[in-house]
């Protein structure tokens, strides 16, 4: 079940929601963990009792780590927890990628291959894995408390608006929501929640689906017969979609969050208008930019350990970050590729000179520009099915493969491939800033103020809704992950 389709839409949140409101406080986490295990028994049943069982362990590993004293004891604790978490990752994430390339090394050396029955990825897996271990080592470094009722920790994992795309909510961060967010259940909050899913909604119905049918039509293409316009307008088109849907989807979350009294963290701000790879990272799937810096890049030694050690350290976050996204090496690629913007982006930070007492940067359209067609090159090997194939779609883009003309286009494509390209920019000013601050900061609205975004939201719910409707081509990209 995906939040941008007409049974979420008009059945089960709806449904849920009135249930959740009526009940009596005592009984809230008990329908909001019923209501997560039918949204994930819907779309991926087979795995439940895994991840039931899962949580289970984890339950009580994490609290055997609570309970002890003995700092032995606690580690070996929160070792046996790790080693579960990435022992599940690694056999339905990663054993098809290693089988096929241990098959392709022994096909060099002419021996028979593996046999080998491909296993099926669990809907979400990388996101809940990330959020069962931040609470096994946040008790550990006594951030926070372990939970007494089982039922409540269940619920942290399962939680179903976060459950399969995210934001990546550390348990530190919810913790105490978990038992009481009655100071949360307010009416601002119910609306503004409202309001932050329509958004979202709106963004991937209305932008991000309509890129994504250009993208998926350039992609079925052969790399070296699409065209040099083509490709560039493919690999914008998916620049867009890939944006408007993540942070779409984060914002459904958040929002539903928000209405139950849940405070989830913000997931996007305006990742585009970066004026370089490292702030793109810090605009860009914030959730998993701190978790892999809090979790991974500080116990790997941080920049404790010198600066050759200190890029060592944050080319492996980002080689690993590519491998936590997809099991190919197109991802791996991807990762890596970040990686080096990012050692080279702290390398000329400290190699700047002081020109009047302030550091020389480059103009800042400049940057922004240049850091978004890095970030564009680099979706290449996100969104190509093989290595290959990003390889020689790369070709196509710098004019190697022929300069065949335009395909694909149509009025309502160019019209929204404008919009996207707006809203995508639209921070950079002080104007668009307010703008964003109105909508995705505010704590309340005065009575007027709610008049007229409710009008707003109803006509986004609306035009969102009848796309739905309409059976309009509605991809889902978290099954990758």
């Amino acid at each position: 079940m995906v939040f941008s389709s007409s049974i979420f839409l008009f059945y089960f949140l709806p449904l849920f929601l009135v249930l959740y409101f009526l009940a009596d406080r005592k009984y809230k986490n008990g329908i909001a963990l019923l209501a997560s295990l039918v949204f994930y028994g819907f779309g991926s049943p087979r795995f439940l009792i895994v991840l039931l069982l899962s949580i289970l362990i984890d339950y009580f590993l994490v609290r055997q780590i609570s309970k002890s004293e003995d700092p032995k004891r606690r580690k070996l604790f929160l070792l046996l927890s790790v080693v579960l978490n990435i022992g599940l990752l690694a056999y339905f994430k990663y054993a098809n990628f290693f089988i096929e390339n241990f098959n392709s090394l022994l096909a060099v050396f002419g021996s028979s291959p593996v046999r080998w029955t491909k296993v099926v990825l669990p809907i979400g897996i990388s996101f809940f894995t990330f959020q069962k271990m931040s609470c096994s080592i946040d008790v550990y470094r006594k951030t926070a408390a372990s939970l007494d009722n089982i039922a409540d920790y269940a619920l942290f994992i399962m939680l179903f608006p976060q459950l399969i795309a995210g934001p990546i909510v550390r348990y530190n961060e919810v913790a105490e929501q978990l038992v009481d967010r009655q100071a949360n259940e307010t009416i601002d909050n119910k609306l503004l929640g409202m309001y932050r899913f329509i958004i979202g909604l709106s963004k991937k119905m209305l932008i991000a689906n309509i890129m994504a049918e250009y993208v998926d039509q350039v992609f079925a293409q052969p790399a070296t017969e699409i065209g040099v316009g083509t490709a560039w307008l493919g690999i914008l088109a998916y620049t867009f979609q890939i944006y408007f849907d993540f942070s779409g989807y984060s914002d459904m979350a958040i929002g539903i969050g928000r209405m139950i009294g849940f405070k989830f963290p913000e997931n996007f701000n305006c990742p585009y208008i970066s004026k370089s790879i490292t702030e793109f990272w810090k605009r860009w799937h914030i959730t998993l930019g701190n978790w892999m810096m809090d979790y991974l890049y500080i116990p790997l030694g941080g920049n404790r350990k010198g600066r050759g050690r200190t890029y060592l350290n944050l080319w492996i976050v980002f080689f690993l970050s590519g491998l936590w996204h997809g099991a190919s090496w197109n991802f791996v690629v991807w990762g890596a590729y970040h990686g080096i913007f990012i050692c080279l982006d702290k390398l000329l930070k400290g190699k700047r000179k002081v020109e009047n007492g302030k550091l020389s940067t480059l103009h800042s359209p400049f940057s922004t520009l240049l850091t978004f067609f890095l970030v564009m090159i680099g979706w290449v090997f996100f969104r190509a099915d093989t290595l290959g194939y990003a390889i020689q779609y790369l070709g196509t883009l710098f004019g190697f493969h022929g300069n065949n003309p335009v395909a694909f286009c149509n009025p309502q494509f160019v019209t929204t491939l404008v919009i996207a390209a707006f809203f995508s920019f639209f921070g950079m000013t002080q104007a668009g800033q307010k703008t964003l601050d109105f909508f995705f900061n505010k704590k309340a609205y005065r009575p007027r103020q709610y008049a007229l975004v409710s009008l707003l939201m109803v006509v986004l719910l609306i035009l969102s809704a009848s796309f739905i409707l309409k059976g309009s081509f509605n991809p889902f990209i978290y099954f990758r992950f």
